[in-house]
């Protein structure tokens, strides 16, 4: 008995969710209480994944002693102690010598082996389980149904108070926990109607439970039934060569509309407060002058929408901006392997604009040569094989979801493995097949969330691209998901006896916390009967795409490779990124010129600047407001500016040149004479014959 595991397994899981929080969100930007809640709800949630497996190994040694001690009762009260010196002993040291022998003459006499009940390296005390996940359970449940939810709406309230943005996230959620209240109490009418079940605390807490995990399990179904087969699928297509590309072409044109509609909504709604700032006279400084004045002077309540109007659109701007910077850094590296894939140098040679986030110490092994090797050769048949495996348990996941409740024979195979390794009392491979299933469970779940993207308002990317709304939607979400995404996984492994009907089964610490769906009876018998047909229908549906195929034919862009609309978009994303890579091209060689005059001449520009004398910030802040912007700014100027130069040599005359030269000399003279700086030689003749 040691509480080292468990003391490990808490501090990675806490280092593991605050590197996750420092990668995905922006620690310093975003506020402390979102940090917070954030951490807690992701932190709890991951606890659970990873400690839940030491309970069932834990109940599994309660399991065996249990099943052991009826047996050495029985043989001690048929057998004759007299003969052997053994003092009397109480039942319970009777049940304890399950697990240690008392004598050794005792067995002799009985000719009975008593096997030996092996302790596990993570087995604790037994109160320890079950107050951890009191604080846990609760406490995730008090994040995601009540506080993070206000958050989000306080996150996004356009009023400029506290006090007025607590009360719009409480008038905001008022639907949302009404709803759900309105549920609860249909179900405790329909519990106090049935003459059989008597109403108190105890039995109110548990109708709380269940009606918790049956809305996350009917929601943990729909997204099974897409993530199960889209994350395999997934892995097996990044191993043909150009699909990869290809989708991220299709992905960066339809973005790329999402991207200017962002951004001309955002400059439409902060011009509103300009238009504002001008419809108010400047001699108004008086509450009175307000109210004699007869101009429309906007209300607290205009105001107030259009702060919310700006937060808004201030998150779908950074949103499809992170978006389209991930995709077209992800287009350029898979541009850069199918180029060196062409080349006949076994080194990885990267363009200007890749990504080469590594540091030092790792590319002292991560040689190019190797790179190569990995991106070019072997990373392929490496996705392959993850691919087929990942398939391989998805079927596993789908036959055990479907046949979990038949106890005789044992048909879920989770089940089958998990009783082979008790038996065997390896409880290693217990906990470490129990992490992996429920780590693959979860991330086909939270896969769908955000692949599907409802109404494109949570995205989660890396590098501190995601805001705040996102992450504590993801926080929400792992908290309301994972508690019964656990329960269902105890009921594949037969775990739970209200699903195997067995009364001597010994139920994990988490199964008494969380109680059983059976409270209900329509829950509990249709549960099992429409759960696999369902889960079973959407995972062919997902398989044959019928949802992207029906959306297609309304007119819903999706990525249907045999469609002439798929490939003009894949076409046109293609040019979008050779646009993309010559603007930063041009953004680079102006700035090396930059950086190089400012090298060569840097004493000209600040004799310049002290002679004309520098632009203050309120000029520059009307050269860009005097120029509008126009949103073919970026390709008209392009193909200007990739148009060949004229050549105008042969049609100036010999005459003009000279005039044009002596008139650049005097000008020259005469500036030079003027300002009385400095001299500097004429310049060569036909200097500017190329204009």
């Amino acid at each position: 008995m040691s509480a080292g595991p468990l003391v490990v397994e808490i501090i990675c899981t806490c280092c593991l969710a605050a590197f996750l929080l420092h990668r995905y969100g922006d620690l310093r930007k975003q506020n402390i209480l979102t940090t917070l809640t954030t951490f807690i709800s992701w932190y709890f949630s991951f606890l659970i994944i990873f400690v839940l497996p030491l309970d069932v190994s834990s109940t599994f040694y309660r399991q065996c002693l249990q099943d052991k001690a009826p047996k050495i009762l029985t043989t001690t009260t048929t057998t004759t102690l007299k003969p052997v010196n053994v003092t009397n002993t109480s039942d319970t040291s009777t049940i304890l010598s399950s697990a240690v022998p008392s004598s050794p003459a005792l067995q002799g006499l009985n000719n009975v082996p008593v096997p030996l009940c092996q302790v596990p390296l993570s087995h604790v005390p037994e109160n320890v389980l079950p107050t951890l996940w009191q604080v846990v359970y609760w406490t995730s449940q008090l994040l995601t149904w009540i506080i993070l939810p206000i958050m989000q709406s306080y996150s996004t309230a356009g009023d400029f108070t506290v006090a007025g943005k607590i009360k719009t996230a409480l008038i905001e959620n008022a639907i949302y926990y009404g709803s759900y209240l309105l549920i609860f109490g249909v179900i405790l009418i329909y519990v106090v109607a049935k003459a059989d079940l008597q109403v108190d605390a105890e039995r109110l807490k548990v109708i709380g439970i269940t009606a918790s995990n049956t809305w996350g399990l009917f929601l943990l179904i729909l997204l099974l039934g897409y993530g199960l087969v889209e994350v395999p699928r997934s892995v097996y297509n990044s191993s043909k060569k150009g699909f990869v590309l290809s989708k991220t072409y299709f992905k960066i044109s339809k973005l790329s509309t999402e991207k200017t509609e962002a951004d001309e909504a955002l400059e439409d709604v902060l011009d509103c407060p300009e238009t504002m700032r001008h419809a108010v006279p400047q001699n108004n400084d008086d509450y009175e002058d307000y109210n004699r004045s007869s101009i429309d002077i906007p209300s607290e309540k205009t105001l107030v929408r259009l702060h919310k109007r700006v937060i808004q659109d201030s998150q779908n701007h950074h949103r499809t901006h992170a978006q389209w910077n991930s995709l077209m850094q992800k287009a350029i590296d898979l541009e850069d392997v199918e180029r060196n894939e062409q080349s006949s140098i076994t080194k990885f040679q990267r363009s200007q604009h890749s990504s080469s986030m590594m540091p030092a110490f790792v590319r002292v092994f991560y040689t190019p040569e190797i790179e190569w090797y990995w991106r070019c050769k072997v990373y392929f048949w490496v996705m392959r094989v993850c691919g087929v495996i990942l398939a391989v348990v998805t079927f596993m996941v789908v036959w055990s979801e479907c046949l979990f409740f038949v106890k005789d024979p044992i048909l879920s195979l989770f089940a089958v493995f998990i009783n082979a390794a008790k038996h065997n009392y390896d409880y290693v491979f217990i906990e470490l097949s129990s992490i992996l299933t429920i780590a693959y469970l979860c991330f086909c779940a939270y896969y769908s969330i955000f692949q599907i993207r409802i109404l494109n308002l949570y995205y989660i990317a890396p590098h501190h691209q995601t805001d705040e709304f996102s992450l504590m939607f993801t926080g929400m979400m792992l908290c309301r998901l994972t508690p019964p995404m656990c329960l269902n996984f105890l009921g594949l492994i037969h775990l739970d006896s209200h699903i195997t009907k067995e009364d001597n089964i010994e139920e994990t610490s988490y199964t008494k916390i969380m109680g059983h769906m059976d409270v209900i009876s329509f829950i509990s018998d249709g549960f099992n009967i429409y759960f696999p047909i369902i889960l079973v229908l959407l995972c062919i549906c997902t398989f044959f795409s019928l949802g992207s195929r029906i959306l297609h034919f309304l007119g819903v862009q999706q990525f249907i490779g045999d469609d002439d609309m798929t490939q003009e978009l894949v076409d046109e994303g293609r040019q979008i990124v050779q646009r993309e890579k010559r603007n930063r091209d041009r953004k680079l060689d102006s700035a090396e010129r930059r950086r190089e005059w400012t090298e060569k001449f840097g004493a000209t520009s600040r004799s310049s600047d002290r002679v004309i004398g520098p632009r203050t910030d309120r000029e520059r802040a009307r050269e860009k407001e005097t120029v509008a912007r126009s949103p073919d700014e970026n390709d008209k100027t392009e193909l200007l500016k990739e148009a060949e130069p004229i050549d105008y040599t042969g049609e100036l005359s010999s005459a003009a040149d000279t005039d044009f030269s002596q008139g650049y000399q005097r000008s020259s003279t005469l500036r030079s004479n003027r300002f009385g700086s400095r001299t500097s030689n004429a310049p060569p003749r036909g200097i500017f014959d190329d204009v």
